[in-house]
């Protein structure tokens, strides 16, 4: 099993969103060491941090898993869609997606208190630069993030 953080604009769609819907195909990645994550690397069950990022407060909203493995992100053949590709093609498509689904809304662990652990300094969300919407989580960084968000 592995372990994920995974961003998304709330604006675009929240943690309640997937609350509220159960499940959500990633899609729209358009990075090819983000799509590598996912097409290559993610497996059903893996867990998954859902992290809110561009917005007022940034940071880790909720749990979810993986519910389905990597297929062809759909939005990359349709010629009126935001992630639309004219390189892609149903033979040979270039962008995957998965399935995500809710396990459960946390409070809010910002991204401030985030960088004030010591325990989670190496996370990839906290590098200089980092732009990626999916990262690996270590599991010690995983485990740490699960017993602050307890109650």
């Amino acid at each position: 099993m592995r372990y994920w953080l995974m961003k998304s604009e709330p604006s675009e769609y929240s943690i309640d969103d997937l609350a509220r819907d159960g499940s959500v195909a990633w899609f729209g990645v358009r990075n090819y060491q983000a799509r590598n994550f996912m097409r290559d690397q993610m497996r059903v069950g893996d867990g998954v941090l859902f992290y809110h990022s561009s917005c007022a407060e940034p940071g880790i909203a909720g749990l979810a898993e993986v519910a389905k493995p990597a297929y062809p992100d759909a939005t990359q053949f349709d010629p009126k869609a935001k992630y639309f590709d004219p390189k892609a093609t149903p033979e040979a498509p270039r962008w995957f997606n998965v399935d995500v689904k809710v396990k459960e809304k946390t409070r809010l662990m910002p991204l401030s208190e985030i960088r004030g652990y010591a325990e989670l300094a190496n996370m990839r969300v906290l590098s200089k630069g980092n732009r990626l919407s999916i990262t690996p989580v270590d599991p010690a960084e995983w485990k740490f993030i699960l017993d602050k968000l307890k109650p």
